[in-house]
């Protein structure tokens, strides 16, 4: 009977372990987070598209993609020690992610919080919970890198001053206005729906002259795509605006805000965030800009170098046919799989002669003691 109900239970554990089908797979461990095959094909696609929006394809697309997958467990290991980093020194980004989702959700006007959860989830394939997710975790590197590494590259005015001598041909100019816009649009609205827009532009134009932040303004009442920056558009030189705007603008000095500016499509106000002359640009003007031309080089090293320290103080385990391209040289980030991790064993032998020993311990006096014994026995 017991032979027919083990073939029974054996029977069923088998159909039981076919069913079992692997979901995901655990790739790397870092520190108490980890990495999946499906994190690292995810980053692979979006590279992959990334390349493809680009124009490439065929060989080219396949090397461009086998060059750059050799860094994504690398970029997805410093994502998850940055942010380890991050907990560690108790950063708190919660203020800004709100901020931002608040923002996103503004630009593209969907109210209902439902609603703008189903965009994020068609936009991005996440769900917004893993969106907002990634969204605070990328806040937390930004900060984490500005805080640890950004913040501690510094320049004295002497090496600005002496790039600016040595490279003055880069800093010749044309006369050129860099501009911010507000766009109050009026397309498809009807003459109270006109009238409101006017209104709303002569508004917004005159708390711009009074010294409300240009930026902010642009950010919560601008039509344009340009409003996540604050309405920045950049650079223009003489006749490469409309010639009506050429005309609001290029005479101004820094500072300038235009009225509203009818344009078919709604009504613009533009600022004039700067205007450079003709010539060589003097060495103030561009000092933000020689600054950044010497950060970026620097920053580089130094953001490695801050990397490489955290995967030396960091607990590290990557699975054989994954490659960390900045791994630190002697650090054993061996895979080791707990289920072929085997107990301690010993032989009967050993066993029985520890039982020995300690009954001999038990018996034997240690010599300068003596033995008692109380009690009596049977065999007396």
């Amino acid at each position: 009977m017991w032979y027919w109900l083990f073939l029974a239970a054996l029977s069923a554990g088998s159909l039981f372990a076919a069913d079992i089908s692997v979901i995901d797979e655990i790739i790397c461990k870092a520190n108490g987070d980890i990495i999946t095959r499906n994190d690292y094909l995810r980053a692979r696609k979006q590279i992959e598209d990334g390349l493809r929006q680009q124009g490439l394809n065929g060989p080219r697309l396949a090397d461009a993609l086998k060059d750059a997958e050799k860094n994504i467990l690398r970029e997805r290991i410093d994502q998850l020690l940055l942010v380890s980093k991050a907990k560690e020194m108790n950063l708190n980004v919660d203020t800004e992610v709100n901020k931002q989702l608040a923002e996103i959700q503004r630009n593209i006007k969907i109210a209902d919080p439902e609603k703008f959860q189903q965009f994020v989830r068609e936009q991005t394939g996440q769900t917004y919970e893993d969106y907002k997710s990634d969204l605070k975790n990328q806040l937390l590197t930004q900060r984490v890198v500005r805080q640890e590494v950004s913040s501690k590259i510094q320049f004295k005015r002497e090496e600005l001053m002496k790039y600016y001598e040595e490279h003055k041909d880069e800093f010749q100019r044309n006369e050129r206005v860099f501009l911010r816009e507000i766009l109050i649009a009026t397309e498809g609205k009807d003459a109270v729906g006109l009238a409101a827009a006017e209104k709303k532009a002569k508004d917004v134009a005159a708390r711009a002259k009074k010294g409300e932040k240009f930026d902010e303004l642009a950010q919560s009442n601008s039509d344009s795509g340009s409003a996540p920056q604050g309405g920045e558009i950049g650079a223009y030189e003489k006749g490469q605006l409309r010639a009506e705007l050429d005309a609001a603008v290029w005479s101004q000095p820094r500072g300038f805000v235009t009225d509203p500016i009818s344009t078919g499509n709604g009504f613009l106000i533009l600022k004039v965030d700067d205007h450079q002359k003709a010539g060589l640009a003097q060495f103030e003007e561009v000092e933000n800009e020689i600054t950044g031309k010497l950060f970026q080089p620097r920053m580089q090293p130094e953001l490695r170098k801050f990397l490489t320290q955290l995967r030396q103080d960091a607990f590290l385990e990557i699975k054989p046919g994954y490659e960390d391209s900045g791994a630190v040289p002697g650090k054993n980030t061996a895979w080791v799989d707990p289920a072929e991790i085997k107990p301690e064993t010993v032989t009967k032998e050993a066993v029985l002669a520890k039982t020995r020993h300690k009954k001999l311990l038990h018996v034997v006096p240690i010599p300068g003691t003596s033995t008692q014994t109380s009690g009596s026995s049977s065999s007396r």
